[in-house]
């Protein structure tokens, strides 16, 4: 294989928490006091990780595949925009080699929901378990992060060509 079969991409999302809103991460609803202000369900890791996969073929970015203007993304959820973004990818001839993604958010701690949300994300993908990577990290209480008024997170993609 040569370097013209491998394409990497980064995506980086932040969205605003407000308290009675949902919290969806990786496709997992979370009990929290604080949710997602979002035109979508706000899933701020999967919109990461969409811009890194579009972003990867050159494709623009979410934004632009499902604008917050329009109507039709009106509480959709950030699974749905995953498995589009996938077809993209699919229908050009590439796959995921793997993904690795770190989410910012000060609480609540995500442990027991990582398995469910790194589920989600390979089956929206088409990939395995283990070429899905999540970690999360605090705000150490400074940043908008850590005076827990917004969630982030980055997300690296690597495609390879289908065989």
């Amino acid at each position: 294989m040569s370097a013209q079969d491998f394409r990497i991409g980064y995506g980086y999302d932040v969205h605003r928490l407000a308290e009675g809103e949902t919290l969806v991460l990786g496709g997992v609803r979370i009990p929290s006091a604080r949710g997602t202000v979002a035109h979508s369900d706000g899933d701020v890791l999967l919109h990461a990780l969409c811009d890194a996969m579009l972003g990867a073929l050159a494709l623009g970015d979410i934004g632009e595949h499902f604008p917050d203007t329009d109507p039709e993304w009106r509480g959709v959820s950030s699974m749905e925009l995953t498995r589009a973004c996938m077809r993209l990818i699919d229908e050009r001839g590439w796959e995921v080699v793997n993904a690795d993604m770190t989410l910012i958010l000060e609480r609540p701690k995500i442990l027991p929901y990582k398995p469910a949300m790194r589920e989600n994300i390979a089956q929206a993908l088409g990939a395995g378990v283990d070429r899905v990577s999540l970690k999360a990290t605090t705000g150490e209480r400074i940043g908008f992060t850590g005076r827990e008024e917004g969630s982030a997170a980055h997300a690296v993609v690597l495609l390879g060509r289908k065989p």
